[in-house]
């Protein structure tokens, strides 16, 4: 959830955390100006300085969430030299944040908006092209590295829809690492 402040200067960076909150708590829909701005403890004008309208600055959190969770981790994962390795340090990644910490799931349902849904489908497709070339670099052919992507991307949010749905009730960090383990197992098994 974003802080509270009192009428302090925020910055460009505090109204896109806000907003990117309020997407994936409530889609679109949810990013009212006025709310942010109460929810901030600052004036619409604060949000005026930064952005000129409620599209630029959810076009902005979009971005900010595509270039912070899928851009840059990719980017990092590529430095992994064992493709498994690098599968399993993207599991990890991945699993280790607290659900209401994760957007991706609960961006979801917004994928029909056509703003939110662009950037979800780009997102998606960057992550298993992504996923498909870790399993080709592990020796996999290309339409099975295609299927295994699919898997391993569906793994992941599986493990998020699970989590929201059973609400407060956190996952023990041996639950979590068992899942990471079994996976990673799943994925890279030969026949």
């Amino acid at each position: 959830m974003a802080r509270a402040r009192s009428r302090t200067r925020l910055s460009r960076e505090d109204w896109i955390e806000a907003a990117l909150q309020a997407l994936a708590a409530g889609g679109p829909r949810e990013v009212a100006v006025e709310r942010l701005a109460a929810r901030l403890g600052a004036t619409k004008g604060s949000f005026y300085w930064h952005f000129a309208d409620r599209e630029e600055l959810i076009s902005e959190a979009l971005a900010t969430w595509e270039r912070e969770a899928t851009d840059a981790l990719i980017e990092e994962l590529r430095e992994v030299a064992d493709p498994v390795e690098r599968l399993q340090a993207g599991m990890v990644a991945g699993t280790e944040l607290e659900e209401e910490e994760h957007p991706d799931v609960r961006l979801l349902p917004s994928a029909s908006d056509p703003v939110v849904g662009d950037v979800v489908r780009r997102v998606q497709r960057k992550r298993l092209d992504f996923l498909a070339e870790v399993f080709r670099d592990a020796g996999f052919p290309p339409a099975e590295s295609r299927l295994r992507a699919r898997l391993a991307y569906s793994l992941y949010l599986g493990w998020f829809m699970q989590r929201l749905v059973e609400g407060s009730e956190r996952a023990t960090p041996r639950e979590r690492a068992a899942y990471q383990r079994r996976a990673i197992e799943i994925l890279t098994a030969r026949s």
